[in-house]
């Protein structure tokens, strides 16, 4: 009995632990980036990805961003057949890119479109991560370019959520030339009279953060989120000085002129409404 006992349960214990985890719905839990709590997946999403315990702000998908700033069925995208091509025949890029939309079901590693906050019309571009880590090629340049220009056109507000690791090194001299591309489109649209909001969210790096990030009439950041041009380790070994814990956060670069305001996330459409409200007015900020 002893002996059938312990052979049973040596049995039990070699499941392999896929199979055991299979009784687990894939997506029901998830755990917090920053204080490793574990909450289910429903009470994050009900709290825009914002940890309920900590307050980290967890990236968020295009389409999700556009669900919880946008008036509900107002969004109407535009350009969503863009896709990118492999100028430089770098390879494997054609298979990396492939495999992205099937991840992340985007075409391209940004969204953009018109719709209404809380009633006032905008034209909105929104970058995903998930999609080659949101970095900027010649779609990118190209829809965010497009978008400004149309928003110039309709006299509507510009408001860029960004989220991207900079150039995308597989189109070479071809993604860095969308820095000046987009940062043109934006001045001609400046020059109109137009209003411009950045949100920059975890991580806004490198070429974008160089380029059309940073040239909001309102620069705004979600909190925690990394803001920057060149990583942490290469500016120390080229400086060779050690840099503060907190450098290129978004609470860093508002100590230092570099931000207009960090906005929490659930205050994101308020703030937003507030701005839209006030400039189509004629009013002022106080």
């Amino acid at each position: 009995m002893l002996k059938d006992f312990f052979s049973k349960k040596k049995k039990y214990a070699s499941i392999p632990r896929e199979e055991a985890k299979q009784d687990v719905p894939q997506g029901l839990m998830q755990k917090c980036n920053s204080c490793q709590k574990i909450f289910y997946g429903k009470e994050m999403a009900k709290n825009m990805n914002v940890c309920p315990n900590c307050g980290f702000h967890h990236q968020m998908t295009a389409y999700d961003r556009i669900n919880c700033t946008l008036d509900e069925g107002s969004f109407v995208e535009w350009d969503k057949q863009l896709i990118s091509s492999n100028p430089l025949q770098f390879p494997g890029y054609e298979e990396k890119l492939e495999k992205d939309r099937k991840k992340t079901e985007l075409n391209e590693a940004v969204v953009t479109g018109k719709g209404t906050i809380n009633g006032f019309d905008a034209v909105v571009a929104v970058m995903d991560a998930r999609f080659r880590m949101g970095s900027m090629g010649s779609v990118v340049g190209e829809k965010i370019a497009r978008a400004v220009e149309k928003a110039k056109d309709q006299s509507l507000p510009f408001i860029i959520f960004t989220a991207s690791g900079g150039a995308r090194m597989q189109e070479g001299v071809l993604s860095l030339m969308q820095m000046s591309k987009t940062s043109v489109a934006i001045q001609r649209f400046s020059d109109a009279g137009g209003l411009m909001v950045s949100i920059m969210t975890n991580p806004t790096t490198g070429g974008v953060s160089a380029s059309f990030a940073s040239l909001g009439d309102y620069n705004f950041a979600e909190p925690g989120a990394l803001i920057g041009f060149a990583g942490r380790r290469v500016i120390e070994q080229t400086i060779r000085e050690k840099l503060p814990d907190d450098f290129q956060t978004a609470e860093f670069q508002l100590a230092h002129g570099q931000l207009d305001k960090v906005v929490e996330r659930q205050a994101i459409k308020n703030t937003l409404t507030s701005l839209l409200d006030i400039h189509q007015a004629g009013g002022e900020v106080s």
